[in-house]
């Protein structure tokens, strides 16, 4: 039996020191950089487009679109308030004439109002007394012909069928230049017709409630077909306190008529004479409604 050699103690400690020397103979590893946490995604929040409300608000109302009422509607809302403003307009010319007027202008205005209305509480106060007469007359028979005879008369005078007279005033149109026209002739009836003026006659045409002027070709104006030359008289009776301011106002008959080169003269007189007539006709179609 063979038997081995121990080995020698240096060689067992060399063997134990190899080891340590080749754990110092490794280089050191490089501790690996530490990789920084990666940042949390950053939520993205919708861009808001501010011009969006406006373009839709644009495509709603751009082309209009109007149905066939609406069109209707808004065509009458425009008339009425055409209507308004012209009506406006209207009422602050009128003010601003009454705001330049003078002074002794308005003191007489107010004098034709108070005229007004004096005579229409005569007119009142003599049809309330009419009325008690025939309440309280022991003879009503007699006393209501009698009142009927005198209303027959008054409409005679209104209906231009029977002459008149009384004080009154004679305006008398002188238009050498020919530019005064039917329609001024008209205002002027109608001015004289609202201070009270009963019975009016122009040159020779009476003057009632049908009565018409037109505008003649040639020139000159026509009354209820009958051709009337200047100057132009009318005779007119009522009274000549109420007439003749009525006249005479800012704005009235007579600044109207020199505005076209026309005179307007007016003489108030005690007892004018209003002699031409006219025929009446018997109406064709109308007739008395039964009660």
């Amino acid at each position: 039996m063979r038997l081995e050699k121990p080995a020698a103690p240096e060689a067992a400690a060399e063997a134990e020191l190899e080891p340590e020397a080749e754990a110092e103979a490794q280089p050191e590893l490089e501790p690996e950089p530490e990789t920084e946490p990666e940042p949390e995604a950053v939520e993205q929040q919708p861009v808001v487009d501010r011009n969006a409300g406006r373009r839709r608000l644009k495509a709603a109302l751009w082309p209009p679109r109007l149905s066939r009422g609406q069109l209707v509607v808004a065509l009458l809302l425009f008339s009425l308030g055409l209507g308004l403003a012209i009506q406006v307009r209207s009422t602050n010319d009128h003010h601003s004439q009454l705001r330049g007027a003078r002074q002794e202008d308005l003191v007489r205005i107010l004098d034709e109002l108070d005229s007004r209305q004096r005579r229409l509480q005569q007119e009142r106060a003599e049809l309330e007394q009419s009325l008690g007469k025939l309440e309280n007359s022991s003879n009503q028979a007699k006393e209501a012909q009698e009142q009927t005879r005198k209303k027959v008369t008054e409409l005679g005078v209104l209906a231009g069928t029977v002459k008149a007279t009384g004080p009154g005033i004679v305006l008398t149109v002188d238009d050498p230049q020919g530019q005064v026209k039917a329609d001024m002739l008209l205002d002027t009836l109608q001015e004289l017709r609202a201070a009270g003026a009963e019975a009016i006659q122009i040159n020779d045409v009476r003057v009632v409630v049908n009565t018409y002027f037109t505008d003649v070709s040639g020139g000159g104006v026509q009354i209820d077909g009958k051709k009337v030359s200047q100057p132009y008289r009318f005779t007119v009776v009522g009274n000549p306190q109420d007439l003749t301011p009525a006249l005479n106002i800012p704005g009235g008959v007579v600044r109207t008529l020199e505005s076209h080169q026309a005179r307007a003269t007016i003489t108030q007189q005690q007892k004018v004479v209003v002699d031409a007539v006219v025929d009446l006709k018997t109406p064709q179609y109308a007739k008395p409604a039964s009660k």
